[in-house]
């Protein structure tokens, strides 16, 4: 219970994370359970608990009691052995992470500088209203996969339209967190860029680094990482963690022997990791042997700086650890440093060769002497060396001149790795995840070995294959484009191109995708292949017709038209490229028709024509993606003509040729466009039913889950004109919270979710909550569309409800030719039926000739035509037509207007109407009012 207000167990759990500032995607994640789940919980929490908005709903969320306030666990790795010591160095540390919002702890390989961070990390928990997170940066050698990984430990995804940098920065903007970045040197200059932007744009972060460099980035604090402390009164780290190491493995040290124990350590420089590998070997040589062992190699380690000493100090240990094995277990070693992520033993024994059985006794020989990390997970015991060992074991494996044999059996590893994700079905993300690492790393070794180039490039086209499905879609744009350099014939490398544009018309790219296809014309035509650059330069046009809304550089009309004129000459009598032809001039038929200030008789019905053309030419090649595409600009040359019926069942037969289609980037990016179009369709011929099934489809489709708002808009559209409050009330959580993710786009085609959650909420008369996404509405699109298309048809609905028809009857005042181009397609008949309701109720002197005009126009469309004929009934006083039409309503699934025509027929009814508007969550209803 809250403040008196009844809530459920689980909506407890959802408000205190909700408090917690946790997206719904992160709520599920925490709760296993789906974000849908979430958001009616959230909707649910909105409403008992009346409160406006999410914010204000983080407010309300209460603190356990007792305790202090509650913050998200951290998300650090468990540490398997114990913490020993620095007590000074933590403080100190930690007094620097308070004060300054960039820390990074320098210091050589092996002087402990992720163990203390971690140490850090854990006590400062609960400083951070939003949590801690730790991101490896090991696996990482490609620095634009900076930001994948700290979107990975974060658990965010990318949103289309944004690069992975931009989605992490936008998703953190306003968080209060710790983000602990370990092992930054290899990729140091990525880091740098990456922490550039994220602290000038999230001024609640603060970050903590760890590398043997500096960053050089502004904001960075240093804090040199000192070797453990070496005697001093009888106290020491060195030693403590010497004797905590040696008692772990059974050999328990008399305290009295801590002076022999000291003199190693300082040998040792008191590095930690020298410090661990020493003690391990105390139960079979004793102090004795290990100081005997030390003193030969270490006798090397004069001169130079005092860092450096403490560099080959780590190396002399680890050279004196590595003489001590048998030759089977150093090549073992060796062997497995190639795998930068944890690894099985049935994956070491195929790198390295041997039988499993024998591999994983040699690996447990290795744990034992904390060479190797041992790590229990659900696909059973995994290993990994810490990252200064690993460098070593790869050292070992150039010195013995088997680096690029043990590199290459790596590679095969990977690409056998590929073909069985690319089957597999059971805990697939699970898999991917745990593989992506090596994947990555392996490729970016064979992508620089002349030798490897074919394997090179299949793992390339592979990964790029595994990211796209993992939705990782900015990877896989730049993996199909990097398998595209790695093809050795030009003909696949634009097959690659083309898959890299369709990925980057998933991400909104529209100019990267025009690139991809101009690029992939040149490859066709150093293979030889004119027809299929033909078929290249003529989708670059299409797609800059089809899809404007992507690109950022508009595309001038007369590079369009060059890229036609190219297509055509290379396109010869060849199907394939005859039809891209015929759809890139149907585009830009289309274009002009769209730019012209009214309509041509004669151009509308030559484009249609020009559009089916391109139909009939996709159809014969057998391509559905390409007669998917050519429908699109059918339909719309169809909703231009004013034809929306017509269009819909376009809309409808794309739908029906692409489900069938596999999931490869250009079916889904067709897809989801589809999704969209018969949404719109569904709405313009008034099939509620059919545009709620179409739209959730669209916004339960993966791609779409970081994007919110572009994945509920039509879902939002379709529930206010069917009067679906709660669903309103759920799925505008979603759009609003995205949208914000996003960077608060202003974008037209999200104006009209924006109009409908405003009206719905105009219509339950919460004016705070109308007045909110009134400017929303306004920051998203100030375009005519809003003016005097969907912005004028969910203001009329709302100043009806309200009874104000005059001024009803004035938002709508415009003819419809004078409006057509905002109208025209999804609003044209809800535009046309409430403009001559108003009429209607307005006792305008022309509402007889307005309903006569409409009743023409919306033919078919059945709550459109209900409208009309409601109004009709009304001029008429005409009782039994009117209830008539509250079945109509009922039957087309549009329960808002079938309790406002009882409203509207008065008497019994009209108490039967207000109850059934009070029970869909809607405020009283006022009758017309007049002068």
């Amino acid at each position: 219970m809250v403040t008196g207000v009844e809530i459920s167990p689980r909506e407890a759990e959802v408000l205190e994370l909700v408090g917690a500032h946790l997206s719904n995607a992160e709520i599920a994640a925490r709760l296993c359970i789906s974000v849908r789940t979430v958001e009616s919980h959230v909707s649910s929490l909105l409403r008992k608990l009346e409160v406006p908005d999410r914010r204000a709903l983080a407010q309300r969320a209460p603190e356990p009691a007792g305790a202090a306030p509650s913050h998200p666990a951290p998300v650090l790795p468990a540490p398997l052995t114990s913490f020993v010591g620095r007590v000074s160095e933590r403080a100190e540390l930690a007094e620097m992470i308070k004060a300054h919002r960039q820390v990074t702890a320098v210091g050589p390989g092996g002087v402990g500088k992720t163990r203390l961070a971690l140490a850090v990390a854990a006590e400062a928990a609960d400083e951070y209203s939003d949590g801690v997170w730790f991101v490896d940066l090991v696996p990482v050698t490609d620095p634009d996969l900076i930001a994948t990984a700290v979107a990975g430990a974060v658990g965010l995804g990318e949103q289309p339209g944004r690069d992975m940098t931009e989605s992490v920065v936008a998703a953190l903007a306003d968080r209060h967190a710790l983000l602990v970045l370990d092992n930054c040197e290899q990729v140091v200059d990525g880091v740098a860029l990456l922490l550039e932007r994220l602290l000038a744009t999230c001024p609640r972060m603060t970050v903590l680094a760890t590398s043997r460099a500096r960053l050089m980035v502004p904001f960075e604090r240093v804090y040199p990482v000192p070797p453990l402390s070496l005697p001093v009164d009888g106290e020491s780290d060195a030693v403590a963690l010497f004797m905590e190491r040696a008692a772990a493995v059974g050999q328990s040290l008399d305290p009295a022997l801590r002076d022999q124990i000291a003199s190693i350590c300082e040998r040792l420089d008191g590095m930690a990791l020298a410090i661990e590998l020493a003690a391990v070997r105390c139960s079979t040589l004793g102090l004795d042997g290990i100081t005997a062992a030390l003193s030969h190699p270490l006798r090397m380690l004069t001169g130079g700086s005092r860092a450096d000493e403490r560099h080959r100090s780590v190396r002399g240990a680890l050279d004196w650890s590595h003489a001590l094995l048998e030759p089977a277990d150093r090549a073992l070693l060796r062997q497995v440093s190639v795998f930068v992520a944890p690894f099985t033993a049935m994956a070491a024994a195929e790198v390295a060769g041997g039988e499993e059985g024998i591999v994983a006794e040699g690996l447990a020989r290795l744990a034992e002497q904390s060479l190797l990390v041992v790590t229990a997970s659900p696909g059973g015991t995994e290993y990994r060396a810490l990252e200064t060992i690993r460098q070593y074991g790869v050292e070992r494996l150039s010195e013995a001149g088997e680096l690029v044999d043990a590199r290459s059996r790596h590679v095969r590893w990977c690409l056998a790795k590929v073909a069985e994700l690319s089957v597999a079905r059971e805990d697939w993300r699970a898999r991917f995840d745990a593989a992506a690492d090596d994947l990555r790393a392996a490729l970016a070794w064979a992508a620089d070995q002349p030798e490897q180039r074919t394997d090179a490039y299949r793992l390339a086209w592979g990964l790029a294959e595994l990211t796209f499905i993992r939705n990782l879609i900015g990877e896989s744009q730049g993996r199909y484009e990097q398998a595209a350099a790695l093809a050795d014939d030009p003909a696949a490398g634009a097959s690659m191109l083309r898959h890299a544009a369709a990925v980057a018309g998933c991400r909104m790219h529209g100019d990267d995708m025009y690139r991809l296809h101009r690029a992939a014309a040149d490859a066709a035509r150093r293979s030889g292949d004119t027809a299929g650059a033909a078929c290249d330069l003529a989708t670059a046009a299409a797609n800059a017709y089809r899809f404007s809304g992507k690109f950022v550089r508009k595309l001038p009309q007369e590079e369009a038209i060059a890229l036609i004129t190219q297509a055509r000459e290379l396109a010869g009598d060849d199907p394939a490229a005859q039809a891209a032809v015929a759809l890139a001039e149907a585009g830009r038929a289309l274009t002009e028709i769209g730019a012209a200030p009214g309509l041509n008789d004669n151009a509308v019905p030559m484009t249609i024509a020009r559009a089916e053309r391109a139909v009939e030419l996709a159809h014969r090649t057998g391509d559905p993606l390409a007669e998917s595409a050519a429908l699109d600009t059918l339909t719309c040359a169809q909703s231009w003509a004013g034809d929306t019926f017509a269009a819909a069942g376009t809309a409808r037969r794309r739908i029906t040729l692409l489900l069938s289609t596999s999931d490869t980037p250009a079916g889904t990016h067709e897809l989801i466009e589809a999704l969209g179009e018969a949404t719109e369709a569904s709405l313009g011929t008034g099939d509620l039913p059919g545009a709620r099934r179409w739209a959730r489809q669209l916004a339960d489709h993966p791609l779409l889950v970081e994007v919110g708002h572009r994945a509920t808009g039509w879902l939002l559209v379709a529930d206010a004109l069917a009067g679906n409050v709660e669903e309103i009330l759920t799925g505008s959580v979603r759009f609003l919270d995205a949208w914000q993710q996003a960077g608060s786009p202003a974008r037209s085609v999200l104006g009209p979710p924006a109009a409908a959650v405003a009206t719905i909420h105009g219509l339950r008369d919460d004016q705070d909550a109308w007045r909110e996404w009134s400017a929303v509405l306004n920051q998203l699109d100030p375009s005519p569309g809003n003016t005097y298309g969907y912005g004028a048809i969910f203001d009329a609905m709302l100043l009806l409800h309200r009874g104000q028809a005059p001024q009803a009857l004035e938002r709508l005042a415009p003819e419809p030719g004078e409006v057509w181009q905002w109208v025209t397609w999804i609003w044209l008949h809800w535009y046309v039926a409430l403009r001559a309701e108003t009429a209607v109720l307005a006792r305008s002197s022309d509402a007889g000739d307005r309903l006569a005009e409409a009743r023409t126009v919306v033919a078919g469309n059945p709550v459109a035509t209900a409208i009309v004929e409601r109004a009709q009934a009304l001029l008429d006083n005409d009782q039994e037509r009117l209830l008539a039409t509250a079945d109509a309503f009922d039957t087309a699934g549009c329960r808002y207007q079938s309790a406002r025509t009882l409203v509207l027929a008065g008497g019994d009814h009209a108490a039967r109407g207000a109850a059934a508007l009070a029970g869909l969550g809607f405020a009283p209803m006022a009758l017309p009012r007049h002068p």
